[in-house]
């Protein structure tokens, strides 16, 4: 889909169309890549799919959070459209809609970790103890003792594995550069130890034993090290799934807001572009939407590796 927005934009044959049609194309290229190096990958992550899937006919109602985090996501973000639509008859208008437009990124990943949070407790119980948890229940549980660690790391945690996986992809550069090949190693180094502080596998211990976001990263990360699964668990491809699902649900935005924009709002098509392809991300990847389904399959991941053995 991010081909043919990008084909569209640039038919529009005006500067700002046509420079993100240029970053659209650029990307699609950019998947077709990484599509060839995860290859070897994806029986994996079939594995670890259908077993993820296992316990869902067990527990039907696992589904409510989400769908109850799309309905609160789209309420909100008819409401923000608005603000955006306010902001222009503020000073700066630029820096307001890039103010909003965090704030809504961070608002959407706080809702999804929470849904993850819940998740995560349902299916944790699940295999840990064998017993079938309340959903709702848990659902409380992730919206008042867990909301702060599902706060602090929807702050942090994209940023942290966005700059990890460019230290990754650095550091698999090789040439006659030592210095710049050492640059990147240092980077990847810091990365890895800032890893350990933050990332997205925490929310599992945070649901199953209450830990706080720190605490859980840690020991979360001490884990995988210590039963040396690391390698696995950086060939997980689930995130990556979700990531190009909630791409190609904006790029769907995009072609259908931009066509009706050119004909109505011409001076602002590739704006409005961009803020539908915002919104579309997050409605069904990125944020509120089936990122949450696709969180069904991480947790399984995780519980291969401190599940004592029962996954």
């Amino acid at each position: 889909m991010s081909p043919s927005a990008g084909i569209l934009l640039i038919c529009f044959q005006k500067p700002p169309t046509d420079g993100v049609g240029v970053l659209f194309i650029a990307f699609a290229i950019g998947n077709g890549l990484y599509a060839c190096w995860v290859t070897q990958r994806i029986g994996f992550c079939f594995k670890v799919l259908m077993r993820s899937l296992e316990p869902l006919s067990k527990i039907p109602d696992l589904n409510q959070p989400t769908c109850w985090m799309l309905g609160v996501g789209f309420l909100w973000m008819s409401m923000w459209i608005l603000a955006v639509v306010g902001s222009l008859n503020f000073y700066l208008p630029p820096l307001i809609i890039i103010a909003l437009v965090l704030s809504l990124a961070w608002t959407a990943e706080v809702m999804r970790n929470v849904a993850n949070i819940t998740v995560s407790r349902v299916i944790a119980l699940y295999y840990l103890r064998g017993m079938q948890s309340n959903t709702q229940f848990c659902f409380q549980r992730a919206l008042s003792k867990n909301l702060g660690s599902a706060c602090l790391g929807s702050l942090f945690v994209p940023a942290i594995e966005a700059l990890r996986i460019v230290a990754r992809g650095l550091n698999l550069l090789e040439g006659e550069d030592e210095f710049m090949f050492s640059c990147a190693h240092c980077c990847l180094k810091v990365m890895e130890t800032i890893f350990r502080y933050g990332n997205g596998w925490a929310y599992v211990q945070i649901a199953a034993y209450g830990r706080g976001f720190v605490k859980a990263s840690q020991d979360t990360w001490e884990l995988f090290k210590k039963r040396e699964v690391e390698a696995i668990v950086d060939s997980d491809m689930t995130s990556a799934i979700c990531f190009l699902t909630g791409v190609c649900s904006g790029s769907m935005c995009v072609i259908v807001v931009a066509a009706w924009t050119a004909r109505v709002h011409q001076d602002f098509t590739a704006t409005i572009s961009l803020l539908a392809f915002f919104i579309g991300y997050l409605m069904n990847g990125g944020g509120d939407g089936d990122g949450e389904s696709c969180e069904y399959v991480k947790v399984p991941s995780i519980l291969l590796a401190f599940g004592d053995g029962r996954v």
